[in-house]
Formats: C-alpha cells, structure tokens, sequence
C-alpha cells in the first residue's frame, strides 16, 4: 500500500525545519517532535504526516465507535487528535462552557505522506499513488529554509478568562467539594486568550519549542486550525501488547542558578503534597488500565521521578500493562480517555465539578494528539502548554492548570498556573 524509501540525514536540525516549512502548502499536517529527548519508549525521534487521503470528523456522540471502524477499515498509519469533550461520549456529561476555538471533538487522517526521523535516517513512507513525487520532495524540502513572517495586524494583548479573585473563589469551591469528601482531587483549569489577533503558526511554533524543547513537540495544522504544542507529557502508547502511560503531576520552576536549580529539583521530588497529587493520579491511571489490562499485569515502573525542562521541573510516573492480541487499540484509549492527570478522582466527580467551575469549553487543550499505525500501535500525547489558534475567527488561546487536592492553597495554585503559562506568553506578547 505504501512505498518506503530510506536515506541518511547530514543535519537533521534543520532538515526538520525544512521538513515544516514544506509541509505547510498541505491542508492536514502533523509534526511530533521528541527534540533529542532520551525516552527508551519513543518509535521515533520525529514525525510528519500530510495531505489526506481519507479522514474521519465528527463530534462526541459515538465517536470511538466511529474512530473504531475508521481505523480498522484504512488499516494503515492514521494522525489525529481527540478532544477533552469526547468524555461526553463515556459518561453522561456535558461541554456547555463558551467555546472560542471551534475544534471538531474527534479528527484523524489518512496521510499520503508520512516522513519518519530516526538517528541519522530519514524513511519517507508514500502512498503507491504519489510514490513518484518522492524525489521531487526531497528537492522541495532542501530549499524551504526561510521563515514567511506574517506580521500580526494588531498587537497581541492577552486577556484573562478567569480573573485573579474569581480564580480564588472558584478554587475554594472546589476546596469545599473536596472537605465535603465529592472528590479528592481535580485539575482546575483557567484559558488567557486574544481576539481578532493573526500569528503566524510556524514561527510562533518554532519560538515556542526553542523556548521549552519539550518531548511530545507538536505543530497540528487543520485547514484554518492551529495546535502549537510544547507537551512534556505522554499520555498513552501501545508497543505490541505492552501499554505504557505516563502521567505528569508536580511542578516546580527552574533557576539560572545551577545550586538553587538543584535544590528546586530537590524540594519537588521530597514536597508531600506534589507527591501525593502524583500518587493519587498514578492509582487512577492503574484503575483504567486495569480495564483491559491482563490480570496482574498493571506495574509502577517509575514513582514521581522528576524530570528536568528548560522551563519547569516535573513530576512523572510511568505505569505500564499488557494487553491481549485481541483487545482493540481504540478500547485502551477509551477505556483511559480522558487522562487522569487532567481530570482528578474519582474521575467522574471530577470532571462534573471542573464543568461547573471553569469557564472555558477545553476542546483540544487536555485532549490529546498523536497516531495509530497500521498494526495497531500508537502513540498519543497530552494537549498542554500548548497554543491554539482559529486563523478564520482570528482567535488565540492557551489554558493552564494546576491539581487541586486538600493541601491545596489558591495563591500557590495561581502561581502554578503563571509558572506554565509563562513560555505561550513570551512567544505570544514577544
């Protein structure tokens, strides 16, 4: 069905901004981006897909039913995304909060071309109807290699969704469920936006990922929709019949000073209330994964390790299982959607509490983006730190959030939020 083609790769830097650059006369792209990142999960270092063969858009009612039958039917690699609002497809819950962006809930694609980075090779995998176009590709990509700026039309003035006493107000509602005993944890979650602003997508997504160099680097384009994405966090990856997810929660700034940096780090991996909003997600994600888990087969690989980026220490566990050959890769994502690190437990209540207290449909943001390839595996990461931009509506936006858990104190939470807030801001207020 498809022809692969293989070569080695001089500089691999800047064949990937080649590689974007050129992608961007398709409709449909998708570029992941690990940035060097050492993960003994990762399939590949990066990854792009463009130009649709076939594709499947829907909203949430029977969404993984349909997603289901599309990835069976094309049997083949297909990119995409699923939105936080597919939880009304699981549970009887509702998205009616305002809704800036306008994302489809559900959308994947058949590519026609689909170019994988791994170490110094590149392997260009091309449907047998454009195998010919292949080395013409290649020429095209070697001379995209300057930036088309599109200047804004207007400054970029970021305005907040939720101010700063309401935010307190909200988390101790949300404090009140908890001492009530409705929940015992929740991930609360505020959006900063602009209106009637223009970006241009692949220099704001270049800065961005300059900026945090993040593992699970996304640049999504959808005609006139925009994922710019700088993920620390994987959500969930099937390798043959091992699931693996890896839940972030804990999160602590960096300091230019190397002694205070280490002891940042240091106080992160001991502070008993980061640990245990980390534990409390961790017994979640095992709860999901025993769904379709093999009997005893759940394991806590890594505790709340803390991982360092350029812009925050965090917090990860990574919890694996193994599945049987016959259990559909579609069920391991529904059975664990959405992730338990951006919801909280229990896991219903949670996400009925964050309806009623946020003010902001989350649509992608907290969803997650990533592939299925033809024998099934996949690989899918967390929206976060990420900015989301409707080219048409000329609308900009990018959400934060923090856990709430018992422990929990409002200012500290709202200094969270700004702490990761703090890379989309520079990139978008330059």
């Amino acid at each position: 069905m498809r022809t692969s083609y293989k070569q080695k790769l001089a500089n691999s830097k800047n064949f990937k901004q080649q590689l974007l650059l050129w992608a961007q006369q398709y409709d449909d792209v998708v570029w992941l981006d690990s940035n060097g990142n050492k993960d003994h999960y990762n399939s590949y270092d990066a990854v792009l897909a463009v130009d649709a063969f076939t594709s499947l858009q829907t909203d949430y009612t029977d969404a993984f039913d349909r997603l289901k039958e599309y990835q069976k039917s094309t049997s083949d690699w297909i990119f995409g995304y699923l939105t936080y609002d597919l939880k009304n497809s699981i549970e009887a819950l509702r998205s009616n909060n305002y809704d800036g962006l306008e994302f489809p809930d559900l959308y994947f694609f058949q590519p026609k071309k689909i170019i994988l980075i791994k170490g110094d090779t590149v392997e260009f995998q091309y449907l047998r109807m454009v195998d010919d176009e292949i080395n013409s590709d290649l020429l095209e990509i070697e001379k995209s290699d300057a930036l088309n700026v599109l200047e804004s039309e207007n400054p970029i003035k970021i305005k907040l969704r939720i101010h700063k006493d309401e935010y307190f107000e909200k988390v101790n509602k949300m404090l009140a469920h908890i001492h009530r005993g409705d929940i015992y944890e929740a991930n609360f979650c505020q959006e900063f936006y602009a209106e009637n602003s223009t970006i241009n997508p692949v220099e704001t997504y270049t800065k961005l990922n300059q900026i945090s160099q993040p593992p699970f680097a996304t640049f999504f384009k959808s005609f006139d929709k925009y994922l710019l994405s700088a993920s620390p966090e994987r959500y969930i990856k099937k390798i043959g019949e091992t699931v693996i997810s890896q839940p972030i929660k804990g999160t602590a700034k960096r300091s230019q000073n190397k002694n205070e940096d280490q002891q940042l780090a240091i106080d992160l991996a001991n502070d008993p209330k980061e640990r245990s909003e980390n534990i409390m997600i961790v017994d979640l994600v095992r709860n999901d994964l025993s769904k379709t888990a093999e009997k005893g087969s759940v394991k806590v690989e890594e505790l709340c390790k803390v991982y360092s980026f350029l812009q925050v220490h965090q917090m990860i566990s990574t919890v694996t299982s193994k599945i049987s050959e016959s259990t559909h890769p579609v069920d391991v994502i529904q059975t664990t959607f959405p992730m338990g690190s951006m919801t909280g437990a229990p896991k219903i209540s949670a996400m009925k509490i964050i309806e009623d207290l946020e003010e902001t449909k989350r649509g992608l943001y907290s969803g997650a983006v990533g592939y299925f390839e033809p024998n099934g595996d996949f690989d899918f990461n967390v929206i976060i730190r990420s900015i989301l931009y409707n080219a048409s509506k000329k609308y900009i936006s990018y959400s934060v959030g923090s856990a709430i858990t018992a422990k929990s104190d409002p200012q500290k939470e709202y200094e969270e939020c700004l702490i990761k807030a703090k890379a989309m801001r520079e990139v978008l207020e330059g």
